[in-house]
């Protein structure tokens, strides 16, 4: 009965998921997969077009988890590098086309 309710549930989330906008989500290839939404989307299709185990689709999740946070730090790292070498006035203009930049990105 429990896992038949969590079932029903999980099925009915993620209709509504989809319903509002996750199925776009689901098919965009610019969503890089080191981000946190990118990363469930290229697993699945990682998953599906390699034909991956349950073992090797853990492994694949642990990588993707790894690659994240290390991609995030090396962002993190350079951006703080950066801001040090700049005067305020740089700093607010590099800023302001990081945010340029993020903008164009999004869908």
């Amino acid at each position: 009965m429990t896992v038949t309710l969590v079932f029903l549930s999980g099925a009915i989330a993620g209709a509504v998921a989809m319903n509002f906008g996750g199925h776009k989500l689901m098919h965009r290839s610019t969503v890089p997969f080191w981000t946190e939404g990118g990363k469930e989307v290229w697993l699945q299709r990682w998953k599906r077009d390699l034909n991956l185990s349950p073992d090797q689709t853990q492994e694949m999740k642990l990588i993707l988890d790894d690659f994240g946070v290390y991609y995030r730090n090396v962002l993190s790292d350079g951006k703080a590098r950066i801001l040090r070498i700049l005067d305020d006035e740089q700093k607010r203009k590099f800023n302001n086309l990081l945010d340029q930049q993020r903008s164009l990105a999004s869908p």
